[in-house]
């Protein structure tokens, strides 16, 4: 039987770490990159004595994605213990939320590939079950280091402040799953909760995986699922999801069970490994937090967390759709807060205009800047270009004070200089030559200096209009208006013809 004869279902426990400048339940400084076990205390090691509380603004970060996903925020949740063994976790305990954590219910928009709506940017719903905060382990690295089988511990992760957003069974495909996350790590990064680098550990995922026959699709009889453990990338989590969907069905195939199982993904072999079998919630030994009190969101808490989430990125896409850009230019705006915020800057500073006026912004940043912002490493937020800088600049080419190609020129002058489009116009010559008494006077001259090329030209080879109209911006040093210059060619033109035929 063929993959294609199965429904895969796959359901994600996404961990995001929050951007604080402390750890979850202790005062001790933490951020990525820092030299191993650095970043450390009593409470980070596990010692005796030591009490958690809780990160305020860990709290308001996760507030704010509750709100910005659509949960029901719960007034009153409880801290539990979640006890494992592992080197990583001194404690030998895990403090997370469990039967009772703060966010319930709530819904991710992903794209969906299939399908096309009046807008022109069709979207599925994946619906979550809950998100709960905890605190991150410490990381573990094995092998390496000059020396075969060791494996080192830093501990500067124990203790980081975590959301874990977990999904309903709602993704059908290994691509859903890595839109999915796409779409998580551009919300939290809009929200500026997380940096969510996946590179980094800082947004990772565990992916469930089942299958179940075709005709079932649709209903509540499921697969026994299994679930591959910390995905750190779009890549591997589409190829670890691929991978188990070819390990399921084999097994099905030769009417194998399969057993839920907690799996690794070996990217050199391209397969899941099977790490531990019938994991459950039992085998925690889940119990509620005792040093710690139930956590309490109030009203005013709420509010402040709701006034703090900026416009969402479906939102966003489907404004930026509605001014006219197509679908490809709204992801790219939408991309990223600040770009998105530098485009409604720039359109809010050039004047009302056509329909075009936003695919006209969306094409300098997209295009023109946007290469120079790369080239020069920056991000959009340290561009020395200004939104009205731009919009300036895009004023004066398009009102016909400079032409397209000098904009450009202008345009990296500005960039490298930190002054305004005007400023180097008026200070290079950069502004058109308009005027048709001059224009046709630089034609005449060139079509008189040129008899053989008009005589082809008026003889039907009318490529050679390009010719005049370069030798004109030539004579002109390039600040010939073009377009002045095609009509006032085609007058010039005109009369030598009224002459020949004659």
């Amino acid at each position: 039987m063929a993959v294609a004869d199965y429904e895969v279902v796959i359901g994600l426990e996404v961990h995001c770490q929050l951007s604080t400048e402390t750890k979850m339940f202790t005062d001790c400084a933490y951020h990525v990159g820092a030299e191993s076990n650095a970043l450390t205390d009593a409470y980070s090691w596990g010692l005796p004595g030591t009490l958690p509380v809780p990160n305020q603004r860990a709290v308001e970060y996760a507030l704010r994605l509750g709100l910005a996903l659509g949960c029901a925020i719960r007034p009153v949740s409880r801290w539990a213990r979640k006890h494992y063994f592992y080197p990583d976790l001194p404690k030998g305990y895990q403090i997370t939320q469990s039967d009772l954590p703060y966010a319930q219910g709530g819904a991710v928009e992903i794209p969906d590939r299939g399908a096309a709506d009046s807008e022109g940017f069709a979207t599925k719903t994946v619906r979550l079950h809950h998100i709960h905060m905890e605190e991150d382990a410490g990381k573990n690295t094995h092998g390496g280091h000059g020396s075969e089988g060791l494996s080192l511990i830093d501990y500067n992760r124990a203790g980081a402040p975590l959301v874990e957003i977990v999904s309903e069974p709602d993704l059908r495909s290994a691509v859903e799953a890595a839109d999915y996350m796409r779409e998580l790590r551009q919300l939290v990064r809009t929200l500026g909760i997380s940096e969510a680098n996946m590179e980094e550990g800082t947004l990772r995922c565990d992916a469930n995986v089942s299958l179940r026959r075709r005709e079932l699709a649709g209903s509540e009889t499921y697969g026994t699922r299994c679930e591959i453990k910390n995905l750190n990338s779009f890549k591997f989590l589409e190829a670890a999801i691929l991978a188990e969907i070819r390990r399921q069905a084999d097994l099905l195939d030769r009417g194998e069970a399969v057993v839920q199982s907690t799996l690794s993904y070996d990217t050199a072999r391209d397969q899941t490994k099977i790490m531990r079998t019938k994991e459950a919630a039992a085998d925690y030994r889940y119990f509620p937090e005792p040093d710690m009190p139930a956590l309490r969101i109030s009203k005013a808490m709420l509010e402040a967390a709701r006034a703090a989430v900026p416009e969402l990125p479906w939102a966003r896409r489907r404004r930026l759709l509605s001014l006219g850009l197509s679908t490809y230019d709204a992801g790219v705006l939408s991309a990223e807060q600040g770009l998105a915020a530098y485009f409604d800057d720039a359109l809010a500073a050039l004047k009302p205009g056509g329909e075009g006026t936003a695919k006209l912004a969306c094409n300098w940043i997209t295009g023109d800047l946007l290469k120079l912002v790369n080239g020069h490493g920056h991000a959009i937020e340290d561009c020395p270009v200004t939104p009205s800088w731009l919009a300036e600049l895009i004023a004066l080419v398009e009102d016909g004070t400079i032409s397209r190609r000098a904009g450009k020129e202008v345009l990296d002058k500005s960039y490298a200089e930190a002054r305004s489009p005007a400023a180097i116009v008026e200070r290079d010559g950069y502004r058109q030559v308009s005027d048709t008494g001059a224009i046709e006077a630089m034609i005449r001259e060139v079509v008189a200096a040129n008899p053989k090329q008009l005589a082809q030209l008026l003889g039907g080879k009318d490529k050679l209009r390009g010719f005049f109209v370069g030798q004109v911006m030539k004579r002109s040093k390039g600040q010939a208006n073009p377009k002045v210059v095609q009509e006032v060619l085609a007058t010039v033109l005109a009369e030598h013809r009224d002459s020949s035929s004659d």
